[in-house]
C-alpha cells in the first residue's frame, strides 16, 4: 500500500474521528498495528489557527510517519494556503475532508455538502494539489458515495479526483443523508475501484477480522479504513492485519492488558491534554474501552463525578485490578466503595 512516495507496513488504517484521533489515540493505534492513521479534521480558516484547539491538532511531536494532517473548507484558496501551512508544520501528507455528514460542516458547504458542487470539488483539488506538489506532499480524499441516495456521485467525483492528481481516494459507503444510520454499501466502493488506478480505501462499518476481509475480496479495495470499531478498541488494527496476513484470529486482550493499554492511553492523554481538559476529555474513551464489561455501567456513573486525573486513573486501575484478581461477573459494588474513599 502507498501514498504519494510513501510505503505503509499494511492496509489497515485509522480513519479520522472529530475529537477522537489526537495525536495519542493514533499513536497508540499505530503501535497497535495500524499501518497508518489520519489526524481529526484542522479548519482551513486562517483565524482558526492560533486557537488552542487547533494547535493541538497541529501538534505531531514524536509521531510515527507519516503524518497525514486532514483539512476541511469550502475556499479553493484558504484550502490550498491550509495544505502549505500543515505541511510546514510537519504534516507530510494532506487529506481533504468530502466526508464529514455532520450539520456545522455542511451548513458552511464544507465536508460532504461538497458533493452537490462537482465544479467547486474540481476547484479545491486542483489549488489543494498544486500547492502540496511543490513540497513534495501528496495530497488523498476522503468522501461518501454521494449526497443522498437519489443523486450518487462517487464515480464522478472519483474520476475528478485522479485527474486532479490525488494520491488516494477513501470512500465511506454511505450518502452524506444517511449518516451514520443503516448499513454501508459496498458495491458503490467496488464501482469505483474498477475504474482507477489510484489506491481505493474502502471505509464504513468495517468492524472484525472477518468483515474486513470480505470487504477487501468484493471491492477490490486497497485498504480498509477503521473509524467507530476503534473506539475503545485500538487493538482491532493488530487484530484485522494478523488475519488478513494469516487467515488466524488474535485471541482478545486479557483484562491485564486492557488495564495496561488504557492506563498508557490515560497517561499520554493527560500529558497532551493537562489536568483540566485531560480528565474531562478522558471519560469518553474510558466509557468505550469498558463499554460491555461487568459493571461498567454503574462504575463509569460514578468515575464521570471525578474532577482530578490522578484519582481518574487511580479509580479505573483499581478497577481493572478487581476483575483481574476476581474475575467477578460485577466489581461495580467494590469499584464504587473505591471511588468513594
Amino acid at each position: 500500500m502507498r501514498i504519494g512516495q510513501w510505503t505503509l507496513p499494511n492496509n489497515v488504517l485509522v480513519a479520522p474521528m472529530a475529537g477522537v484521533t489526537d495525536r495519542p489515540f493514533r499513536q497508540l493505534c499505530k503501535k497497535l498495528g495500524a499501518g497508518y492513521a489520519v489526524s481529526e479534521m484542522a479548519a482551513s480558516n486562517p483565524k482558526l489557527w492560533d486557537s488552542v484547539k487547533t494547535s493541538r491538532r497541529l501538534n505531531h511531536d514524536g509521531e510515527i510517519a507519516p503524518i497525514s494532517v486532514q483539512i476541511a473548507g469550502a475556499d479553493p484558496a484558504m484550502m490550498a494556503e491550509a495544505a502549505a501551512f500543515n505541511a510546514g508544520k510537519g504534516a507530510r501528507i494532506i487529506d481533504i475532508n468530502m466526508g464529514c455528514p455532520v450539520k456545522k460542516v455542511c451548513n458552511v458547504a464544507s465536508g460532504s455538502a461538497l458533493l452537490r458542487h462537482e465544479d467547486l470539488i474540481a476547484r479545491i483539488l486542483d489549488a489543494v494539489v498544486a500547492a502540496c506538489a511543490p513540497l513534495d506532499v501528496p495530497v488523498t480524499l476522503k468522501t461518501r458515495t454521494g449526497w443522498d441516495r437519489d443523486s450518487r456521485n462517487a464515480l464522478r467525483v472519483a474520476k475528478l479526483a485522479e485527474n486532479a492528481g490525488i494520491s488516494a481516494l477513501t470512500l465511506h459507503g454511505r450518502t452524506r443523508a444517511d449518516l451514520y444510520t443503516g448499513e454501508a454499501e459496498y458495491d458503490t466502493i467496488r464501482a469505483v475501484k474498477a475504474e482507477l488506478t489510484i489506491p481505493v480505501i474502502a471505509n464504513g462499518d468495517i468492524d472484525s477480522p472477518a468483515k474486513a476481509k470480505h470487504v477487501l475480496d468484493y471491492t477490490g479495495a486497497d485498504a480498509v479504513m477503521i473509524g467507530r470499531a476503534a473506539q475503545g478498541r485500538p487493538w482491532i488494527f493488530r487484530e484485522i492485519d494478523h488475519y488478513l496476513r494469516t487467515g488466524e484470529t488474535l485471541a482478545p486482550p486479557s483484562y491485564g492488558e486492557m488495564r495496561e493499554l488504557l492506563l498508557e492511553h490515560l497517561d499520554d492523554h493527560y500529558r497532551f491534554y493537562g489536568e483540566h481538559t485531560g480528565v474531562r476529555t478522558a471519560r469518553k474513551h474510558i466509557g468505550w474501552y469498558l463499554d460491555g464489561l461487568p459493571g461498567a455501567d454503574s462504575f463509569c456513573a460514578r468515575m464521570n463525578l471525578i474532577d482530578n486525573t490522578r484519582d481518574q486513573w487511580r479509580a479505573v486501575s483499581d478497577w481493572f485490578d478487581i476483575i483481574s484478581r476476581d474475575g467477578s461477573p460485577n466489581p461495580a459494588p467494590v469499584a464504587e466503595a473505591l471511588l468513594a474513599a
